[in-house]
């Protein structure tokens, strides 16, 4: 006796009807499977509060919404620093806040040509992040990011002639802030003020050290505003789809110039932007050094292996306004007052303190060799001469026989076979 079939159902007799293309019977497609993706937060406070823009009379302002009262975190104990490598990047941040601090006074006194952009309140992002960089490896800083700058050879002197266009500043005096960078020894790309164009310049250094054979980290950084930019995407993917070693820095400092983050973008964190790209994100505390340092530490041990790039959420405030000349009113004052409890060197100092890894006394002392080195630079750049007018137009333009002109970098030696190796793994495609 025929076993008899139980009768299908409307869905599945859709599908075993032959497909035709033309609509009716057609097979649907198979459902794809669900996918998951994991954002890593280092975090040990997760704050909720939001910034709206309220109407008041004629004006608007913006109003914070939510609880600011939490208490401080405390420092999340670094998985690769040792006491004295902590040490190291406490004293890097407190030059970064000294060296501002005689900038601006510098400003106020009319020494300095042009303006100044202060990184007060991000001095742990600049600084244990450049920390995690080895030699042969690359740095693109933003103007914000002086402090990496400092650690990666400069000095405080280099840093304030600069602002004041001497004629012993980095670009002998050609410029007036932070465009400069040193590609001969110290491995820094100079910042560009176009937000966003160091991501691919920093790619195609990762590129240029792969198609030697070699994979290195390269590090750059955009804010939350920069990071909108047609340039930052085009330039990410292209590192995600080349497997480079970039490592991005999204310092999440709250505000685009007058504009709240809560007004810039739908996502709740800008890490999660890393998902369309198919490469790891990472949310960091970016006033916690230890945070900062593991985070950065990871992802150039990934960029190092040749495993593509990492997009790091900072989030941190921007303790001052766009530049010197904003004095930031648009800001909530609780915004100001919540993450002044959370200053990056006094939440580092305590930590260092309470480890035992630091005594008070040392800690002064610190504090005073910081001071005074900073007191002699500025004395120094001070002193030092302004270019003179008619040296205007050299080093613009090389002349015969000024130098000898090389390339730092070149395609290394090699036979049939190799080049065809290192082709293939430079992704080089060849038409024929």
């Amino acid at each position: 006796m025929a076993k008899k079939n139980k009768p299908k159902s409307r869905a599945q007799a859709r599908m075993d009807t032959p497909s035709n293309g033309r609509g009716a019977g057609a097979r649907l497609p198979a459902r794809p499977s669900e996918r998951t993706y994991t954002i890593v937060d280092y975090r040990l406070e997760k704050p909720t509060f939001t910034v709206r823009q309220v109407r008041v009379g004629e004006g608007v302002r913006y109003q914070v919404e939510g609880d600011l009262s939490g208490p401080v975190p405390p420092i999340r104990d670094s998985a690769y620093l040792d006491s004295k490598q902590c040490l190291e990047i406490y004293r890097w941040m407190l030059l970064n806040r000294k060296m501002e601090t005689v900038l601006e006074n510098l400003y106020k006194q009319g020494k300095v040509v042009g303006g100044v952009y202060f990184g007060l309140g991000q001095e742990a992002c600049s600084c244990a992040s450049a920390y995690a960089l080895q030699p042969e490896d690359w740095l693109g800083p933003m103007i914000r990011n002086q402090g990496s700058i400092l650690v990666r050879g400069f000095s405080a002197r280099d840093i304030m002639m600069q602002y004041m266009a001497k004629a012993g500043s980095p670009t002998r005096g050609r410029d007036l802030t932070s465009h400069f960078g040193d590609a001969e020894r110290r491995n820094v790309v100079a910042p560009i003020s176009t937000l966003g164009d160091l991501i691919p310049v920093l790619a195609g250094v990762a590129l240029g050290a792969r198609l030697q054979g070699r994979h290195i980290a390269v590090m750059t950084y955009i804010g939350d505003g920069g990071q909108s930019t047609g340039v930052t995407y085009e330039g990410l993917n292209f590192a995600a789809v080349q497997r480079l070693g970039l490592v991005l820095l999204v310092e999440n400092n709250l505000w685009g110039y007058s504009t709240p983050a809560d007004m810039q973008f739908r996502v709740k964190d800008l890490a999660e932007r890393a998902i369309a790209y198919g490469i790891p994100g990472v949310i960091v505390d970016g006033t916690d050094a230890c945070q900062v340092y593991d985070a950065t530490h990871e992802a150039c041990e990934q960029a190092r292996r040749g495993e593509g790039p990492t997009l790091i959420e900072a989030k941190m405030m921007r303790m001052k306004g766009h530049a010197i000349h904003d004095a930031a009113d648009y800001v909530p004052k609780p915004l100001f007052e919540y993450w002044r409890k959370r200053d990056p060197i006094r939440r580092f100092e305590a930590y260092l303190l309470e480890k035992r890894w630091l005594t008070a006394r040392q800690n002064q002392d610190l504090i005073a060799s910081v001071e005074r080195e900073v007191e002699a630079d500025r004395d120094f750049a001070v002193n030092s001469p302004m270019p003179q007018p008619e040296s205007a137009a050299g080093g613009v333009y090389c002349s015969d026989g000024c130098h000898d002109i090389r390339p730092k970098y070149a395609m290394p030696k090699a036979t049939a076979g190799k080049r065809s190796r290192l082709a293939e793994a430079s992704g080089a495609v060849h038409l024929k």
